[in-house]
């Protein structure tokens, strides 16, 4: 039913302060995940769901981010030379084709809207498109965006990707106002930015990753011109749901780790590193000795 979706804007302008002083000299779209950075994870998820263009919304100071998905010809050359085939594979993984990344500058910090609307010149009037946001690493298999493209398929509209959450943590995100539930996908009445404590309508809170038909940029442009403050991207999806048009949530299958936190982080870590054939055995050891040696403090 809907379009094909080939292009995805992943909006890496923000500063990171909650990881500084890391952040100070390198973005947070760089810290690692075990041995990939953040924005890794965000490409190979986008990759697999058959994204073929990548919209970098960036700002000043992420030059490495460019840099990272560049050609290192020295250090492929020498690893060549040093026959170390496993580490050229893993370093090729990285590369990306010539004209398949454009770059595209975020001067204000005016919202993850505005962000997104700062894409619109590289997407066409009639273009569906995907958004990335790179904090929220999901551990899901399918990958979570190719799980989202498969049932927009069905859908078509525009898709968000869902989560259930505790009452009192819905005031952190955006949340679904359900008109119908399908089990897997549903149909919503309405989105609430981070509503107060008891006002929610619903548990269902939106997590990072979106499929949005061409009209929310249109509807970003009216923000745009209309808005002195940030530009949210929930007040343009929303919008959609006011002029009729379908948007749905899919309750994805997998584990969201919140990246932007340095708990979340922290957790990632030690789920990824439990992953790892290589490391699981002897990380597992260890944090059983850890909880050992807490529980008997206790």
């Amino acid at each position: 039913m809907g379009r094909k979706v080939t292009k995805a804007i992943f909006p890496v302008a923000g500063l990171g302060t909650r990881f500084l002083p890391t952040t100070k000299s390198i973005p947070k779209e760089m810290l690692s995940l075990v041995d990939k950075p953040l924005i890794q994870y965000a490409i190979d998820e986008a990759r697999a769901a058959g994204i073929k263009e990548f919209i970098f919304v960036t700002s000043r100071g992420k030059g490495s981010l460019e840099d990272y998905f560049d050609h290192a010809h020295e250090l492929e050359s020498s690893l060549k030379k040093a026959g170390k085939e496993e580490l050229l594979e893993i370093l090729r993984a990285t590369n990306m084709e010539s004209g398949a990344i454009a770059y595209i500058r975020q001067h204000k910090a005016l919202g993850l809207g505005h962000a997104v609307w700062c894409a619109r010149r590289l997407l066409s009037d009639d273009e569906p498109f995907a958004v990335v946001l790179t904090d929220d690493v999901i551990q899901g298999e399918p990958p979570c965006l190719q799980q989202m493209i498969e049932a927009y398929g069905e859908t078509g509209g525009s898709m968000v990707a869902t989560m259930e959450v505790a009452a009192d943590k819905a005031s952190s995100y955006g949340v679904l106002d359900v008109a119908e539930d399908m089990g897997a996908i549903v149909r919503a009445k309405g989105m609430v930015e981070k509503p107060k404590a008891g006002t929610q309508p619903s548990n269902l809170a939106v997590i990072g990753r979106y499929i949005l038909a061409p009209t929310v940029m249109k509807n970003l442009n009216k923000l745009k011109q209309g808005a002195g403050g940030e530009i949210q991207l929930t007040d343009a999806i929303a919008e959609e749901i006011q002029a009729g048009r379908d948007v749905f949530g899919l309750r994805f299958r997998g584990q969201r780790f919140d990246c932007g936190s340095k708990a979340g982080f922290l957790q990632a870590t030690v789920a990824f590193g439990l992953e790892r054939d290589e490391l699981k055995d002897e990380f597992a050891d260890y944090l059983h000795q850890v909880m050992a040696m807490r529980r008997a403090a206790e």
